[in-house]
């Protein structure tokens, strides 16, 4: 099995022909600003929504005389403060990608087997294609419990160094559940300099076309906050533009440009030849890159070193034959791009 981590990347690859379709959440219908989906009328059953070519389900249940909704709603609420389960529904960003004024809300809460997964599944001609990605960020409710602790309800505690926050996605083909999967951190505390942990609190791209041709997608949250219950992290996290890739051609990888924004810093490079044999080279645009590491597809570090100038020159020749991650870290953010040694 292949894990894929991206810590808050972005993964523009090389030109392409391509069709995709992009569910950017902003025709589906809210009665008014500050609000959310909800439909009460169907207990029990999915009562989700339809947006691009995907179907996000949506299930409410009133066992206990109370009602619970699991798995996906949309939303345009701006709260980016306020603690604690009443806010479930807001993302960090106070809006969605690119300001706009709808995104998606997941409670990765499954009903029946009470673990932290739920799944999408692709319609029309998205099925069996891959899933081009999606931009993800963390929920107001879920940052605010990272970054502060929240007793009353889990109850979660404040991060600290060596704890994590991590969606996992998988691909399902033909009814099976693929091997290959791809992980991003939404909090990621276990950097050797304190300074550079973080809570994703900005839109970032999650690429899942490693996952290659898919039918559906699972969704699985994990964190180092954990109770006699499961997870005490609220399971919650807010999506974006989830686009499908509708062609049987994969993109070209010759070439990867990585980028990463923040706050107006940029972290950008274009790492190439891909696949590479004797050397891989880094161009880096400016100066926010100090770190920078070679790690297997299982998390194992290979080597990493400081950054010393802009272009970069990487020993490939004694790895072995397979596909590796590179990572870049610099002003408290990292990204990673895969690239394969022949």
């Amino acid at each position: 099995m292949r894990t894929f981590t991206f810590l808050i990347t972005t993964l523009l690859l090389g030109t392409a022909a391509q069709a995709q379709t992009v569910a950017t959440f902003d025709d589906l219908s809210l009665p008014t600003t500050d609000t959310y989906y909800v439909n009460y009328s169907a207990f029990g059953t999915d009562v989700g929504f339809n947006d691009g070519l995907a179907h996000f389900p949506c299930i409410y249940d009133t066992s206990g005389g109370y009602t619970f909704w699991n798995y996906f709603a949309y939303s345009n609420e701006t709260d980016s403060v306020t603690s604690g389960y009443s806010n479930q529904y807001s993302a960090k960003t106070a809006a969605g990608y690119a300001g706009s004024a709808e995104y998606a809300v997941a409670y990765c809460s499954n009903p029946v087997t009470y673990t932290n997964t739920m799944n999408l599944n692709l319609r029309g001609t998205a099925i069996g294609h891959p899933v081009k990605g999606f931009y993800l960020t963390n929920s107001t409710y879920a940052y605010n419990s990272i970054a502060a602790g929240y007793p009353v309800e889990y109850p979660a505690r404040k991060f600290h160094n060596g704890d994590w926050f991590k969606l996992t996605i998988y691909g399902y083909s033909g009814g099976a559940l693929k091997p290959d999967s791809v992980s991003t951190y939404l909090a990621d505390f276990l950097f050797p300099d304190p300074s550079m942990n973080y809570i994703l609190n900005t839109w970032q791209w999650v690429d899942l076309l490693p996952l290659g041709n898919v039918d559906s997608l699972q969704f699985s949250l994990s964190s180092t906050d954990n109770g006699s219950f499961g997870m005490n992290t609220p399971a919650y996290f807010c999506i974006d533009n989830f686009t499908t890739y509708e062609t049987d051609t994969m993109p070209d990888t010759t070439v990867s440009h990585l980028a990463v924004s923040n706050s107006g810093q940029s972290l950008v490079a274009k790492v190439y030849p891909n696949p590479v044999i004797n050397t891989l080279y880094v161009d880096l645009t400016g100066n926010t890159v100090q770190q920078l590491s070679v790690m297997d597809m299982e998390g194992n570090m290979i080597n990493s070193n400081s950054v010393a100038g802009n272009h970069i020159e990487i020993n490939t020749a004694t790895l072995s034959a397979g596909t590796y991650l590179l990572q870049l870290s610099g002003n408290g953010k990292s990204a990673s791009t895969k690239f394969v040694k022949q």
